[in-house]
């Protein structure tokens, strides 16, 4: 009876957790070493999928970089005073990705957006709105993970293959004069393939996520095989 006791109180204290938390636009920061009252309610996956969590806003944190520093008009398009300060305004408010300048959207129609020649706007910023609209989606726009949490590992391994698609069209986008809209990874005069990189590291954080939750939950992810010039944007 004892230890029954303690599953329920540990259930409640699950259910009071998910009652009260907020949805939010990335994972909460890095706990560090020392013991939260959640880590009661919290699965060893659980952890493991939030220290992915972060490493892919990290990520994407360096990418929104380096795609300013190689664009910089579009930083100026918002009237930001620097590379930098662009990307602190767009990763450290709580906006959910729904920017009043993309009219609210995110995920695949934001990448749509920024890759569109016509649109004047910045195209850096909607492109990480598409990126991290695409992974906050993915898992229900949760900023921690709890035992109760229900995580789907298809909508993760889709985000995974958007990522796939979206890097190819950040790639290849050109203007009427056949210019790249933005500007990415280049071979001259100096090899660059650092964002291909960033591309990669999070495309198998992602697909290591959705593995996880599949073999945990018994689930069947449905794999599909994509030629990226020609794929759509999955449902999330």
């Amino acid at each position: 009876m004892r230890l029954a006791g303690r599953v329920l109180l540990v259930l409640a204290f699950a259910l009071a957790l998910a009652a009260c938390a907020a949805p939010g636009s990335g994972p909460e920061r890095d706990p560090g070493n020392g013991f939260s009252m959640e880590d009661l309610v919290k699965s060893d996956i659980d952890t493991v999928a939030e220290i992915h969590h972060r490493a892919i806003f990290a990520s994407l944190r360096r990418l929104a970089l380096k795609l300013y520093l190689r664009n910089p008009a579009e930083w100026r398009k918002g009237g930001k005073a620097s590379a930098e300060a662009a990307v602190s305004d767009l990763f450290d408010r709580d906006h959910r990705w729904r920017l009043e300048t993309l009219n609210y959207r995110r995920g695949a129609e934001a990448v749509q957006i920024a890759l569109n020649p016509d649109y004047p706007g910045d195209r850096v910023q909607a492109f990480m709105v598409g990126l991290a609209g695409m992974v906050q989606q993915a898992i229900g726009d949760r900023s921690a993970f709890l035992l109760l949490d229900d995580l789907d590992p298809q909508r993760l391994y889709n985000a995974a293959r958007n990522f796939e698609v979206a890097a190819w069209k950040l790639a290849h986008a050109r203007d009427a004069q056949g210019r790249l809209l933005l500007l990415s990874n280049a071979m001259e005069p100096v090899p660059n393939l650092s964002f291909e990189r960033e591309f990669g590291r999070m495309i198998g954080l992602l697909d290591v996520m959705a593995d996880m939750l599949e073999q945990r939950d018994g689930r069947t992810i449905t794999r599909v095989i994509q030629n990226a010039a020609t794929a759509v944007f999955l449902p999330l």
